[in-house]
């Protein structure tokens, strides 16, 4: 991989992938037990993410659980994102809904990466990366399919996609029916890095078949992993511990 980003102390694209935990409670309350629990985690990269909370409707609601969550882990660096229900999320709100509030987050001061899913209308896409951007915010493209594994080709033309939008890091994460699906997801991952990616990539294969995707990052070409602490925000994540001692044990055998 030619290009890393750095954000705070953790740079991504170099090394072990980087270990991120997602914050998922509901309430205020509920967010700030996750985010004291994460300390003795110590992952890498903290996502919140924000379809899970009931005030997310309240930017003001969404600021004050950004400022717990930056007083509570101020070294580490923050995701947000709001995963749209089409996407595997927990809601679905309207597109105008969807730019207010990420374009808020990122200008906050507050969040250091923001979450802008792929399958929206590209000039949306590109308004959003701008704004991020002009407030020296990072953006993952991201697009998941819950639905299955599409070929490889279309995997790399949809990672491609996000970089040529402009975005920081793209990523993918697919649903397997079988073993040759996660193979598919692999391969496509060691595509685009050796190919085409002038910047990290993210790329898993979700559920339990999918698990080597998340373990092998280094040796194929996805920067960052996504670990649980209590409860999984996706398919397939595993316990952070357990996580890294894999990841270290791969990254001392390379």
């Amino acid at each position: 991989m030619s290009g890393t980003v750095t954000v705070k102390n953790v740079t991504l694209g170099e090394g072990m992938p980087k270990i991120c935990v997602s914050l998922i409670g509901a309430t205020l309350t509920e967010l700030k037990e996750e985010a004291e629990a994460l300390k003795a985690l110590a992952p890498d990269v903290v996502e919140w993410r924000s379809d899970f909370f009931a005030g997310v409707d309240n930017i003001e609601a969404v600021t004050e659980v950004l400022e717990m969550i930056q007083a509570c882990l101020p070294d580490l660096p923050l995701i947000f994102t709001f995963r749209s229900a089409r996407e595997g999320g927990e809601r679905q709100i309207a597109t105008e809904d969807y730019i207010r509030l990420n374009k808020a987050a990122a200008a906050s001061g507050l969040v250091d990466i923001i979450d802008v899913e792929l399958f929206n209308e590209e000039a949306d896409v590109q308004a959003l990366i701008a704004a991020a951007h002009d407030c020296g915010v990072f953006v993952i493209v991201s697009n998941h399919d819950f639905q299955g594994t599409p070929p490889e080709e279309e995997i790399v033309s949809r990672l491609r996609k996000a970089q040529e939008l402009g975005g920081d890091l793209p990523k993918i994460a697919v649903m397997p029916c079988s073993a040759a699906d996660v193979l598919t997801l692999l391969a496509a991952t060691n595509r685009m890095q050796e190919l085409y990616a002038d910047r990290p990539i993210i790329t898993m294969s979700m559920a339990g078949e999918g698990v080597i995707s998340r373990l092998a990052g280094e040796i194929f070409g996805s920067a960052l992993t996504f670990g649980a602490a209590h409860k999984p925000s996706a398919p397939g994540q595993v316990a952070v511990a357990e996580l890294r001692k894999v990841l270290e044990l791969l990254h001392r055998s390379l």
